[in-house]
């Protein structure tokens, strides 16, 4: 005796149950999917946009009184120059790890002329670059210009935090870095200075070695809503075999 002679056509309140559920789980692949699609619109825009912005010519960096303004969607990766004294008594060593192994971001405080200070990540540093007295050439004396990447303040990590009492830095947070540097009138972003000439020495790099923001933006937007969108179609699928065996059950009844 096969099933289809012993199995019954199911009743309205399990046959509501399952268009119910079919119906929220239909719609909300759906939605998720239909997000998806305006993701990753949104993710090409952005990437298009920094790529602008990273290959664009130097302009001005937010002066204070812009400040308010500078956000991620408005400033981040813009290229920016800069003018100034650096600061070297307060330098700040953030621990990084690069393709040239680990080792330390080198921040240097940039005084400009109106006073004001943007935080200037002169590039990498292995670990053992001063020794033990962190005995280094701290960076050019006098008036500078420089050129790099603005980049917005990155927050204390969740499994490494800062910890200014200790001088252990681990995150580029500009507004930690200069509470604990005494530094008054402090930009609300950084800059990643450019790659200086000459600073290969017969292939080797010579430290700091700027020039080396890592400008990547996962994109999976499409295999997800391509993911959202075919879990629908199966639900729908689902539903009219569903729909289909019970009106064979009822026919043959």
């Amino acid at each position: 005796m096969t099933d289809d002679s012993i199995r019954q056509p199911r009743g309205p309140v399990a046959l509501g149950l399952f268009a119910l559920l079919g119906l929220v789980l239909f719609a909300t692949f759906v939605v998720l999917g239909t997000w998806q699609v305006k993701r990753l619109a949104w993710k090409r825009d952005l990437i298009a946009r920094v790529d602008a912005r990273v290959h664009a010519a130097p302009v001005a960096a937010p002066s204070p009184g812009q400040w308010p303004a500078v956000t991620a969607e408005s400033a981040e990766y813009r290229h920016v120059s800069l003018h100034g004294r650096f600061l070297h008594d307060r330098q700040t060593l953030v621990w990084t790890a690069t393709d040239f192994g680990s080792g330390y971001w080198v921040m240097m405080p940039l005084q400009q002329d109106d006073g004001s200070i943007v935080l200037v990540n002169r590039g990498f540093a292995p670990a053992d670059w001063c020794g033990a007295k962190r005995a280094c050439t701290l960076g050019p004396e006098g008036e500078v210009t420089l050129t790099g990447l603005l980049r917005l303040s990155e927050p204390s990590g969740l499994l490494r935090s800062n910890d200014p009492a200790r001088n252990s830095w681990y995150t580029r947070d500009v507004a930690g870095i200069a509470k604990a540097r005494g530094l008054d009138r402090a930009a609300p972003f950084f800059v990643d200075e450019d790659a200086a000439p000459g600073t290969l020495d017969q292939g080797k790099p010579s430290w700091p070695q700027g020039g080396l923001t890592v400008i990547a933006f996962p994109n999976n937007h499409l295999s997800y809503l391509i993911t959202w969108y075919a879990l629908a179609l199966l639900v729908l699928g689902a539903g009219i075999y569903v729909g289909r065996d019970e009106y064979r059950l009822r026919k043959k009844s």
